[in-house]
């Protein structure tokens, strides 16, 4: 038995061990999963990724499963990672599709994963997700252009980082590159994967993308929030990195208009690109992004996914 395999063996038999469902809000037909983004993880020194809303779809009922793929390394690679974890996740439950939902990098994964295996996926759900790119890591790009010194280092550095935090989520194995995951995430990256894989993207400038495509449904929320709470460090490094955008609606890290994929349920919440999976910790501001999961996961029940 592999690694792998084992692990979600031992998370199947935490779900069944969960206390009982407070209710069936969330209860989709397919199960929920869900796919992070740069230097992301599962669970790694006891801290959630998805920092309270795992429990919190669990508790309304749905079946959810945390995937785990390199931190640091270019969609497609990553991508393929989450084919394979989701084949074994139908597996192990017996559905026969699931539902995506991946933050930030992670819209490519589940983009690249709905392309790949269409029969198996009943939705793709991006939040604050890469379509479009980011102007951030064309600044870096052009800081640390191929072939320089600065790129050398940069790639070694974020490299080094990616597999420390694969180490810490007991993925020591998996491999990481940050010149990888720097090309695909430039706009012109973005652009390149969009061509391959353009189910969903818009075709107009912030505007919406295709609902269904190949009998998948698509969605996308984010946020323009920057400093939504004072007493999050994390806010003033997203309120820094959003100069790059030079005055376009962002949410630190991705633009508004580039987040949209699908049907657009909401660009404006006013939460940045943390504050999307709840860190640092659940300080996030006046809006509750552990809501927004379960409002969702009612919606794809409602839609009969």
């Amino acid at each position: 038995m592999t690694q792998r395999l084992a692990g979600f063996l031992a998370a199947a038999f935490v779900s069944l061990t969960l206390p009982a469902h407070a209710g069936t809000y969330s209860a989709t037909q397919h199960p929920i999963v869900l796919a992070h983004g740069l230097l992301g993880w599962d669970t790694a020194a006891g801290i959630d990724y998805w920092y309270g809303i795992t429990r919190d779809l669990q508790s309304n009922g749905a079946k959810v499963y945390t995937t785990k793929v390199s931190a640091v390394n270019s969609s497609e690679v990553r991508g393929e990672q989450l084919v394979q974890q989701v084949q074994t996740i139908l597996a192990i439950t017996g559905a026969s599709k699931v539902n995506l939902i991946g933050h930030s990098q992670g819209n490519q994964s589940v983009r690249y994963a709905a392309a790949v295996i269409p029969n198996q996926v009943a939705s793709v759900t991006s939040v604050s997700g890469t379509t479009g790119g980011s102007p951030v890591a064309d600044l870096i790009a052009g800081v640390a252009p191929a072939g320089s010194v600065s790129n050398a280092l940069l790639d070694g550095v974020v490299s080094a980082v990616g597999k420390l935090i694969d180490l810490f989520s007991g993925n020591p194995g998996l491999p990481a590159s940050g010149n990888a995951v720097l090309t695909s995430l430039t706009t012109t990256g973005a652009a390149n994967f969009n061509r391959n894989f353009p189910a969903g993207v818009p075709t107009t400038r912030c505007g919406q993308g295709a609902a269904v495509v190949n009998g998948v449904r698509y969605y996308s929320w984010s946020g323009t929030g920057l400093i939504t709470s004072g007493f999050d460090v994390s806010d003033y490094f997203m309120a820094a990195t959003a100069l790059a955008f030079k005055g376009a609606p962002n949410d630190g890290l991705v633009g508004q208009c580039d987040s949209h994929l699908g049907q657009v349920i909401r660009s404006d919440y006013a939460l940045n690109h943390l504050d999307t999976i709840n860190h640092f910790f659940g300080v996030t501001g006046r809006v509750d992004p552990v809501a927004l999961y379960r409002q969702h996961a009612n919606r794809l029940k409602l839609a009969g996914l």
